[in-house]
């Protein structure tokens, strides 16, 4: 895939890795549109021509924040599906992972959720549309063969399950805490009950008689 053809370099340390950091975190407070390479740089407590020594726009830096994000991601998603432990084992799997993620990189998470649709109209984006076409085939293929082997019910409607585990698990970024009284693993297993059992007790048949 045309994704993995660009090395990104956000996991890098030194300056660059903390500039590239504390532009995540802006990008995702203030909106990509309305932070400025001179926000960028106050914050940093450099001049604007400081950094351009390093980056030569903001765009050069979302890029390459989202696509460290992304590649290790979708990394991760690549490592469970390899594993093979079954639909239920792997949609499980999968869904800690996302709320790890959000866990780890919420500014991240928030750039990729807020400023895709308006990235993805610049050439240079163009791989977040490759990206959302691979996390759909990835949670369309854990439930249709679910379905398939009798792990979920028959009478799923695969697409909207999709988007409904879609949007359910990446909101979850305006409102997760790091640092609040559940950590991210807990969250997901909290999700994956209601996701997989539902909140309703389950009803005593009555009996006739």
């Amino acid at each position: 895939m045309s994704t993995k053809t660009s090395t990104p370099r956000q996991s890098g340390t030194g300056r660059r890795a903390e500039l590239l950091a504390l532009a995540a975190r802006l990008f995702a407070e203030r909106g990509f549109v309305s932070t400025t390479v001179r926000d960028i740089a106050e914050a940093a407590g450099i001049l604007s021509g400081s950094l351009y020594h390093h980056f030569d726009s903001k765009e050069s830096m979302a890029d390459e924040i989202l696509r460290g994000f992304l590649d290790e991601l979708f990394g991760t998603y690549a490592e469970i599906v390899a594993a093979d432990l079954g639909p239920r084992k792997t949609l499980e799997a999968v869904v800690v992972a996302s709320f790890e993620s959000i866990h780890a990189h919420p500014a991240e998470v928030a750039i990729y959720q807020n400023e895709a649709k308006h990235l993805v109209q610049l050439e240079r984006f163009a791989y977040l549309d490759e990206r959302n076409r691979e996390f759909r085939d990835l949670w369309n293929g854990i439930l249709a063969e679910g379905v398939r082997t009798g792990a979920f019910r028959t009478d799923l409607d695969i697409e909207l399950v999709y988007r409904f585990i879609r949007d359910t698990v990446w909101v979850a970024v305006r409102w997760y805490n790091p640092d609040g009284p559940l950590a991210a693993h807990d969250v997901a297993e909290q999700y994956l009950g209601i996701l997989l059992d539902g909140i309703a007790t389950r009803r005593r048949p009555v009996r006739k008689g």
